[in-house]
């Protein structure tokens, strides 16, 4: 099993978990498992035509997907997979 960290302000649709238990051999099928166990989030991390969205970023361990093997890079037990929302905007002066 994978530990998943689900950021605040996704856990609404994870019953309030912050972390969830997944299996799976790759960060494509535990993020699928994870959009099965828990159906609401899947709008918020893929967009209508299946591909992640492009604010929402991926780590396993400490290493963003983007620059290893996208949904194909492999895991396994004992790694921790990441969601980090992208943060934009702010105050105006």
């Amino acid at each position: 099993m994978i530990k998943i960290l689900i950021p605040t302000p996704l856990r609404p649709f994870t019953d309030k978990l912050d972390t969830v238990e997944v299996s799976g051999a790759t960060v494509g099928e535990l993020l699928q498992n994870l959009t099965t166990m828990h159906p609401g989030l899947k709008q918020h991390l893929y967009a209508a035509d299946g591909k992640l969205r492009s604010f929402v970023n991926v780590y396993v361990n400490d290493d963003d997907i983007r620059y290893l093997q996208k949904h194909e890079t492999p895991v396994k037990d004992g790694d921790t997979l990441s969601i980090i929302p992208s943060v934009a905007g702010g105050a105006r002066p």
